[in-house]
């Protein structure tokens, strides 16, 4: 058995205009001087309060608390607008459903958004049920701890060399050579490939629309060595 998981926001779903924008609602509603589009993106993928503390590290924690709970809001409200919306990246609906039906596979999600947002992806896209494993910062400290990457693996009755960690970001890749998987990049996200090979990816996947022949590869390099 194979595990293959991804990571959300900047891997499957390209967030990052709501994301930028309710931060912006946070901060302003707190009325603070509201972060840049750069800083914000830098920090996706981390737990929410982890997110908000690197944005704002002289502040108190309940300060963070405050508006960690205050963008949640702003981004419910974002979402219920139909401008708003986080569309599937080409190329990631074609390899969730063709991977879900390999047999020897299964795929997990591991991420910095709430259980809900993860949900709320997953119903819209037609996705509910393809997941065998959904970890979220909700009940895991932040990446690039390794907590909610081994709680996949676990679940998922595998091992850590039988995994495959799929992100856009270095604390992906950090949190799965800390878990002992396999850290495979993508380059459509937020943090750029070079940062991706530095923090110890295997491989960088440039284009989205070759997320399926690469991990279909990658999946065969692990059957073979197994």
């Amino acid at each position: 058995m194979k595990l293959v998981v991804f990571d959300c926001d900047g891997t499957l779903v390209d967030s990052q205009h709501m994301i930028v924008a309710a931060m912006d609602m946070a901060f302003k509603r707190a009325g603070r001087k509201t972060a840049s589009r750069n800083a914000v993106l830098s920090v996706v993928g981390l737990s929410l309060t982890t997110a908000v503390s690197r944005l704002l590290p002289d502040v108190d924690r309940s300060t963070v608390e405050e508006l960690a709970e205050s963008y949640k809001v702003a981004f419910g409200e974002l979402r219920a607008d139909p401008a708003h919306r986080e569309p599937l990246y080409p190329g990631v609906r074609e390899a969730i459903e063709t991977l879900v039906q390999r047999d020897g596979v299964v795929l997990g999600i591991a991420t910095g958004k709430s259980r809900r947002g993860v949900a709320a992806v997953l119903e819209r896209e037609g996705f509910s049920g393809h997941f065998t494993t959904i970890q979220t910062a909700d009940t895991h400290p932040s990446k690039p701890d390794p907590a909610m990457l081994l709680a996949a693996i676990l679940e998922a009755g595998v091992t850590p060399h039988q995994t495959l960690m799929i992100g856009d970001t270095t604390y992906d890749m950090d949190m799965a050579r800390s878990a002992g998987a396999r850290a495979v990049g993508v380059a459509w996200g937020y943090h750029p490939a070079a940062d991706l090979h530095g923090a110890g990816a295997q491989l960088v996947i440039d284009d989205s629309a070759q997320l399926l022949p690469v991990l279909s590869q990658q999946l065969q390099s692990l059957e073979q060595a197994s």
